[in-house]
């Protein structure tokens, strides 16, 4: 028989192609020997059935993976947007979510939840994040690359009944030397060096819960051995040590699963205890310039005292009487400087009104920079020099004319986190790259400022335009802090240009900006 080797070729080339979507196991990663851990992750697991009893004799246990969000930080779909769709595996049991189409970010929370054996401690989770394609489903990068695997993708994790916590490929840790670079709850497929390579990188903020009898978060077997509080009355908001933050983020935040590689064991370590004073107001391990009352005080949108946290308020201003349109900040912008801190593990967080800031300031034909100030006592501090905001948040307020397109202005009380946008002035500048990006890119130049980054000669009025004497000199410095490139794009540059570049991101100093604040 005659066999046609075009034939044969195609299908060699269709099963290759198709092998690179099978998911790569991935061994956990914590500050120890990866293989190790996973291994002995495992045997935990089936070793743990040791007759010991019921783990939480108040209720039957179950389980619960919540995606609270999922982000494209790449180019996932080459027609549109991203169709993506997740499977968690709890137990070894599948679970499979409907396909978001055509959404870049998917803020809609979904869930798995697996009724689990009460007497074994441990349970086994796999999450994998798929971009849906008619007859071949892709899938994307959400992991980093501490295994010995070049390509993988899938997020192995170990969830503890006992403490309520996981660990593998996600883990709560308070060192930023061994620590997690993407947060507790996060996955970053930036995390293995692949931030300006296309393959499909997209971030996932998620949760993994158990049913608790007195709904305080802190499980039965944490609360009677650990705690000695009683499982069936809710402490949320206890403060028995009276250091600032309640039991509830204490235990959250406090509560770590180490491995003993001396004994390959694992253990239990509570970092913080809610029945001893520690100086919560003076701590900020990841000197994001938070300490961990504030760190305690935002955790409801989301931050993390061991990743770094950006807060912003985001001010805008009404529409004109003479027509002139309203100062709104495009919410593509809003996910566009998001995604560029992302890539780099800082939380910016937006408070257009969800945290409640946010506030509508009511026209003004032109705000100068005393006026601005103005603005910042009446909508961002409300009147209270002493406003627990001022030292938290920037204050980036968007207006209809400030003289010019964007600057820093100097509060008159030595906070350096204050800066305006102007719209009529930044829509004189919407080039080729679309309004967003422009948006974007002067948004994130100003805010650039208050971090303290240190222009070099590309932050020029003579390297603006090609026909500058310093715009050819300064093109290594790809930032938007240089004039040639505001308004074209939303990044900061990371210094690897050679000559006449800067590390921006390197560089960044997030306390920088509270400057004799008491």
């Amino acid at each position: 028989m005659k066999i046609d080797n075009k034939l044969v070729s195609l299908l060699m080339i269709s099963i290759f192609l198709c092998s690179l979507n099978v998911s790569a196991v991935k061994t956990p990663q914590t500050a120890i020997n990866n293989k190790t851990k996973i291994d002995s992750a495992n045997q935990s697991i089936q070793n743990s059935s040791n007759g010991e009893g019921d783990i939480d004799p108040l209720v039957d246990l179950e389980v619960t993976v919540t995606i609270k969000e999922i982000r494209a930080l790449d180019k996932i779909d080459n027609i549109g947007q991203a169709d993506f769709f997740v499977i968690v595996f709890i137990n070894g049991e599948k679970f499979k979510s409907k396909v978001w189409l055509n959404q870049n970010y998917m803020k809609e929370p979904w869930s798995a939840t697996l009724n689990v054996p009460d007497d074994v401690e441990n349970v086994s989770i796999k999450i994998q994040l798929w971009d849906w394609n008619l007859g071949l489903s892709r899938i994307c990068d959400i992991s980093d690359n501490s295994g010995s695997l070049l390509k993988a993708y899938d997020i192995d994790l170990v969830y503890n009944l006992k403490t309520a916590h996981w660990t593998g490929d996600d883990y709560n840790y308070p060192s930023m030397s061994w620590g997690d670079p993407s947060g507790y709850g996060r996955l970053n497929g930036c995390d293995d060096n692949s931030i300006y390579q296309e393959e499909r990188d997209c971030l996932i903020v998620f949760d993994i819960t158990q049913n608790d009898f007195d709904g305080d978060t802190i499980p039965y077997w944490t609360e009677v051995n650990r705690y000695h509080t009683d499982p069936t009355v809710n402490d949320t908001g206890r403060d028995d040590d009276g250091d600032g933050v309640p039991i509830e983020w204490e235990f959250k935040w406090g509560t770590i699963i180490d491995y003993d590689y001396h004994d390959q064991t694992w253990r239990f370590e509570w970092i913080y205890d809610p029945f001893v004073w520690e100086d919560h107001s003076n701590m900020d391990p990841d000197n994001d310039g938070l300490n961990n009352v504030e760190e305690y005080m935002t955790s409801q949108w989301g931050s993390d005292p061991f990743r770094k946290d950006i807060f912003v308020e985001l001010d805008q201003m009404e529409a004109g009487p003479n027509g002139e349109k309203a100062s709104i900040f495009p919410e593509l912008s809003k996910e566009l400087i998001r995604d560029a801190f992302d890539r780099y593990n800082i939380y910016l967080h937006l408070d257009d009104g969800s945290m409640g800031g946010g506030e509508w300031i009511p026209f003004d034909n032109e705000t100068p920079r005393e006026e601005l100030v103005t603005l910042y006592q009446n909508y961002f501090l409300h009147g209270d020099a002493h406003n627990w905001r001022r030292g938290v948040f920037h204050y980036g307020v968007l207006v209809y004319d400030a003289t010019y397109a964007g600057y820093v202005f100097g509060a008159d009380d030595q906070y350096w986190g204050a800066y305006q946008i102007s719209s009529k002035r930044v829509d004189k500048h919407i080039y080729g790259a679309g309004k967003a990006i422009a948006y974007a890119s002067v948004y994130m130049h100003e805010l650039g400022h208050t971090l303290d980054i240190r222009i070099p000669g590309g932050h020029d009025t003579n390297s603006q335009f090609p026909w500058q004497p310093e715009w050819w000199k300064w093109r290594p410095y790809k930032s938007c802090m240089n004039y040639g490139y505001t308004y074209l794009m939303v990044d900061y540059s990371d210094g690897s240009r050679g000559r006449n570049d800067h590390d921006d991101w390197g560089t960044l100093d997030l306390p920088g900006f509270q400057v004799d604040v008491e």
